[in-house]
């Protein structure tokens, strides 16, 4: 079981649980469900922010998040890999348990000109080979957002 909290209340949700009760009480509205990671270096440790968000048509959105703190990962390549194997595990264990998964959001720039570039043609083609729909910058990626906020 994996455990994700709310900026409501701050409580422990099982992930999967939460989003097919979710999925069922909204039934009436076009809701896609989006999965992002983010990562972010602070003194000596390294944060990492996972989400699932509810893009509820043109209304907003909702979402839950997961929190790790761990010692600092100095290198670029380890800690962006780190973004995607947590985006897609989450995934990967929504889709086990019969939750259709829209996207999974990158937090990495198609533009040469950014560093994370370097990591896009590896998290797409990981994400892709695992059955899903990725995007990235200069996307509007809602789950990235939600995500860079938690961190």
């Amino acid at each position: 079981m994996i455990y994700f909290k709310r900026l409501l209340d701050d409580r422990e949700y099982e992930i999967s649980s939460y989003v097919k009760k979710y999925l069922l009480d909204h039934s009436s509205y076009d809701i896609e469900l989006h999965i992002g990671c983010d990562s972010q270096n602070f003194s000596k440790h390294t944060n990492y922010a996972t989400t699932v968000l509810f893009h509820i048509g043109n209304t907003g959105c909702h979402f839950l998040y997961h929190k790790e703190r761990l010692p600092k990962i100095e290198d670029m390549w380890t800690k962006l890999w780190g973004e995607t194997t947590r985006s897609v595990n989450i995934a990967n264990y929504l889709k086990e348990k019969g939750i259709k998964i829209d996207s999974i959001d990158l937090d990495f720039n198609s533009d040469e000109n950014f560093k994370s570039n370097k990591l896009v043609s590896a998290s797409v083609g990981f994400v892709e080979s695992m059955g899903f729909k990725a995007n990235v910058k200069p996307a509007i990626l809602p789950a990235i957002s939600a995500a860079d906020m938690m961190c």
